[in-house]
């Protein structure tokens, strides 16, 4: 699944490349806001995809095939449903979000058109979390695979056609995203349809189930509390970066690429986790989990170490092909050391996030995360105190991810006995979530 996550980041790095080409710090910098913006956004409801995994892993896990169908339906109903609001409420979410930035009035113009077309992806973006992680959870990652790059090679085509061929700008990367995300659920609804599931079938009155849509729900917000915070920490890094001025907000966009380049790798093995420990979860096998655990967190560790080499080694060659502006260059190499760290400190938060997600441990990951937004917050305003600038931002960053997997590890022993303990059961879909 390793290929399939990176051409994730692929779809930022080639829009911040090919508007980097135009040598204008402001364009860049809206590119990069208008992806924290739309990270907020759509990552805040990127639970659907993440419990949509863990809940059919342990579907397929129990054998319960009916149960998968109605997981994915419930979830296509909840994205579609979220994705309307998310359009009709553009107005005032952009405006807030564009207060918020700290921006410069050149940012915020380049932002504004990126943002009023890319938010009609919103429907499309959560169905396709949906789909992927139906998909996922039954440990399809190859069909994931394909869904992926076909989504991400349409908004690169698109991206290249619309930006350079017909000059438009950031608009035409907001246009391409749109364009992409719709195709993505048609490719998405025939490969489910191949995988033999109909869940525009489900009865509505299965759908709406009680019992099911509260285990559904209660999953769904502890993920959506971690994201939100998560991606709230995030947004505070671009916001205090804006605030240093174009070229720092710039700088901090390239380097952002060279660490999501870095951590979708690590979320390939983190997806694997998901799917393999849930089923293992819903198959009642100890054994298996502990596995399947133990080799994630082995080749996300192995992974991070060697990506942060290579970003080490290969980060200024990086950053030349990401901008041609000499001011963002010299910018970003002085910040090179932190961002090619920061994957391997995220191995082992990545790797724990698919064993607690696929175990539905979510309300000790969201506890965790919490724990950690706070120790992130204080050091944001101890190196602000200390004058460290943008290198405070950095190492705030990387206090940020150490603590979470600092945390996940320490009380990863406690529910493992927990969950697999005589007489606890996880019945579909009735079951309440773990890490209580």
């Amino acid at each position: 699944m390793t290929v399939a996550n990176v051409t994730t980041p692929l779809l930022g790095f080639v829009g911040a490349a090919v508007i980097g080409r135009l040598g204008d710090a402001a364009l860049l910098g809206a590119m990069a806001l208008g992806a924290v913006i739309f990270d907020a956004i759509f990552w805040s409801f990127g639970s659907l995809r993440m419990a949509t995994a863990g809940l059919t892993a342990q579907a397929v896990g129990a054998r319960n095939g009916a149960e998968v169908d109605r997981t994915l339906a419930r979830a296509l109903a909840a994205g579609i449903l979220v994705g309307a609001a998310i359009v009709i409420l553009q107005g005032p979410i952009g405006r807030g979000a564009f207060a918020l930035s700290g921006a410069s009035p050149a940012v915020i113009a380049g932002l504004s058109d990126y943002f009023h077309i890319r938010i009609f992806a919103a429907p499309f973006t959560l169905a396709n979390y949906a789909i992927l992680g139906s998909v996922l959870g039954r440990g399809r990652t190859d069909l994931g695979l394909v869904l992926q790059i076909a989504i991400n090679c349409v908004n690169i085509l698109l991206t290249l056609a619309l930006v350079l061929g017909a000059d438009m700008s950031v608009a035409g990367a907001g246009l391409a995203t749109l364009i992409a995300e719709a195709a993505g659920v048609g490719l998405g609804l025939v490969i489910l349809a191949r995988l033999g599931s109909h869940p525009f079938a489900v009865p509505l009155r299965v759908v709406a189930d009680p019992k099911a849509l509260a285990r559904m729900l209660s999953v769904n917000a502890d993920v959506m509390i971690r994201t939100l915070l998560l991606v709230g920490c995030i947004a505070a890094f671009s916001a205090l970066g804006a605030r240093s001025g174009d070229v720092v907000l710039a700088a901090n966009a390239v380097l952002w690429n060279l660490f999501m380049i870095g951590g979708f790798f690590l979320d390939g093995f983190a997806t694997a986790a998901e799917t393999l420990c849930g089923q293992a979860v819903g198959a009642r096998d100890p054994v298996g989990f502990r596995r399947a655990a133990t080799l994630s967190l082995a080749w996300c560790l192995a992974f991070g170490a060697a990506i942060a080499g290579v970003s080490l080694a290969g980060g200024g060659a990086f950053i030349d092909a990401v901008t041609t502006s000499p001011e963002v260059r010299a910018m970003a190499r002085l910040y090179l050391v932190p961002a090619a760290l920061a994957p391997f400190v995220a191995a082992l938060p990545f790797a724990f996030d698919g064993i607690y997600i696929g175990a539905t441990w979510t309300r000790a990951m969201r506890n965790l995360m919490i724990a950690a937004t706070a120790a992130y917050a204080l050091a944001l305003l101890a190196f602000h105190g200390l004058g460290l600038g943008n290198a405070g931002l950095w190492v705030a960053f990387l206090i940020l991810l150490g603590g979470r997997g600092i945390g996940q590890a320490l009380a990863y022993p406690s529910l493992t006995r927990r969950t697999f303990s005589p007489g606890v059961t996880t019945p579909l879909p009735e079951a309440v979530h773990q890490g209580q």
